[in-house]
């Protein structure tokens, strides 16, 4: 990948930091950012004052006569105290941005994410929505840049809540007809809590499904099929509104490592890394207290024999490294289970299944805000399903289409709304960082100013349209001369794309796609309403701006498919 206009700045300046100053203790700073008084900033002389003891602009005069002369920086000069303010040369601008993105030469890890995650006979809610998209825009960032990327499903369709599901589907014999709708489960589901709470005699039933579960009694075991079944039928329609990449093959939920516990709880106890605490089988990795400062258990094993997600866990670590082959592993899961994933680190590199050179990640996910600013609620008390949010969307969207001026194409207006509905759901979510909590707001995300993903795609659509003006004989390849200041700063927004997918997959930050494809439409609106294209001064001009839109088209569409999101045909 070659160097973004930032990389080359802070390589010329950390080049003339060790010329002008030798290696120091510590690392050499360049500390180059974007500068609204040159295209970019350093801030390195100021840095270094105190260390060197002397002035700032000494400083900084000493970092510009030993910059080496390259084709990247047209000038450097001295301002304030001691700041260094960059122009990037034009030449190398626009050569920069007429080259094609290619694989990363380093990529080549095996990168296993384990997202989404939904419960076997129970609705998706709002909640899924942001462990199902991040994890999936990491998933096709990381196919772009060349990784191997292997999607892992793990869903829970296994343990003690299937014991008083499964008694009540067998005592009112709807297993018998051998599918089931996701309202029917949440009804079966929901009558079955309700029995467990209230009717004596059925908890211990229950429980005792549970045994009959976990010992793959033929008839417990056809039932759960049923229901597991009937659950990815509905996860897969799920996926495929959303426009997700999971496909049924990625499924590997908790059942599918029940035979491999025994080993997994025998082999932490060959280690000497388990201790019998309360008549349960635990490990207590180090450096993890509780409040009150006593070692926290990972349990692995309960006293009444039945094992816990940890060992489930723990098999899925073993099998993701040594079947998969993974160099990396991500975990797209809630915020609160980060000290059970830290721990599980723990545990599986003190085993031996999670070598060093194998990261393992938790990608933290913030909750779902209502209006109040707390997690959001139904007016029942429940979180919204996620169906009910994509429908609210849609309609949404559909309703501000209708309400156009042009001719109405009724299938035209229903994929289009579909497209900029569930766009704008899940650009929302993705352009806030993972972990940081977001209100949801469907008003908001449908508007087509702002940070939003309508307001993205409708860049896109108004370059076509100059496009389209342009008609077909026009030039698309032209060199760009940059001759104005939005030309320029929307040369330097396109020539950045490859060093931010790049950050995104290294940081597990897809945010920083979202906030960059924002910054594009933003600095390409500025330019068309400053700098006339179809009508611009000279042919040369004009053909340059041409290729100047069609490399923002590109890249718009480009950077939306990595996050899982289309383009409409009119807005």
């Amino acid at each position: 990948m070659n160097s973004s206009p930032i990389e080359a700045v802070e390589n010329a300046v950390r080049g003339a930091l060790r010329t002008a100053f030798g290696e120091m203790d510590e690392p050499l700073d360049p500390q180059v950012r974007p500068s609204g008084f040159a295209d970019f900033q350093s801030n390195a002389a100021l840095g270094l004052a105190h260390t060197l003891g002397r002035s700032p602009r000494d400083i900084a005069a000493e970092i510009v006569a030993a910059l080496q002369p390259c084709a990247e920086i047209e000038r450097v000069e001295i301002s304030g105290p001691g700041y260094l303010n960059v122009w990037i040369a034009d030449e190398w601008l626009s050569r920069r941005i007429v080259e094609t993105p290619t694989a990363d030469e380093a990529a080549g890890d095996t990168v296993v994410i384990d997202y989404s995650s939904p419960n076997v006979a129970k609705q998706m809610h709002v909640g899924h929505l942001r462990t199902t998209i991040v994890g999936d825009a990491l998933a096709r960032i990381h196919e772009a840049l060349g990784n191997t990327v292997i999607r892992q499903n793990h869903i829970g369709d296994w343990g003690t809540p299937f014991g008083m599901l499964l008694e009540h589907v067998i005592d009112v014999g709807g297993h018998a007809t051998g599918s089931y709708t996701v309202a029917q489960m949440a009804d079966l589901y929901k009558a079955s809590r309700q029995r467990f709470d209230l009717e004596e005699g059925f908890a211990d039933r229950a429980r005792g499904r549970v045994v009959k579960l976990q010992s793959e009694d033929p008839e417990t075991i056809a039932v759960w099929q049923h229901l597991v079944d009937s659950s990815i039928d509905y996860f897969t329609e799920t996926y495929g509104v959303l426009g997700v990449t999971m496909q049924p093959q990625d499924i590997a939920g908790e059942s599918s490592y029940r035979h491999e516990l025994d080993e997994i709880a025998d082999e932490l106890t060959a280690k000497g890394l388990t201790k019998v605490s309360e008549g349960a089988l635990c490990v207590f990795p180090d450096g993890f207290t509780s409040r009150t400062g006593a070692p926290l258990p990972l349990i692995i094993r309960k006293s009444d024999g039945g094992y816990t997600y940890a060992a489930t866990d723990l098999a899925a670590i073993r099998r993701r490294v040594s079947a998969f082959g993974a160099s990396r592993l991500l975990y797209v899961v809630g915020e609160p289970q980060h000290v059970h994933f830290m721990m599980l680190f723990a545990t599986a590199r003190a085993a031996g299944w999670l070598p060093e050179a194998t990261r393992a990640e938790h990608v933290q996910i913030g909750n779902v805000l209502g209006g109040d600013g707390k997690i959001l609620r139904s007016r029942s008390g429940e979180t919204p399903s996620l169906a009910s949010a994509l429908v609210a969307a849609v309609e949404s969207a559909e309703e501000q289409l209708r309400e156009g001026d042009g001719p109405v194409d009724d299938e035209h207006v229903r994929d289009d709304a579909r497209i900029i509905g569930v766009g704008a759901l899940k650009f929302a979510d993705l352009i806030t960082h993972h972990d940081a909590e977001y209100v949801f707001d469907i008003e908001r995300m449908l508007k087509p100013q702002g940070q939003t993903g309508p307001y993205v795609q409708y860049a896109v659509m108004r370059i076509k349209r100059i496009l389209a003006r342009a008609g077909e004989g026009a030039p698309r390849d032209a060199v760009v001369r940059i001759a104005a200041p939005q030309e320029r700063v929307l040369a330097l927004r396109l020539s950045d794309f490859e060093r931010v997918i790049s950050d995104a997959a290294r940081l597990s930050q897809p945010h920083l796609i979202a906030e960059h494809l924002v910054s594009v439409a933003q600095s390409f609106n500025e330019f068309y309403d400053r700098c006339p294209v179809l009508k611009a001064e000279t042919p040369e001009l004009r053909d340059s701006r041409l290729s100047l839109c069609g490399l923002a088209a590109a890249q718009l569409v480009k950077g939306l498919g990595l996050l899982g999101i289309d383009v409409p045909t009119a807005m």
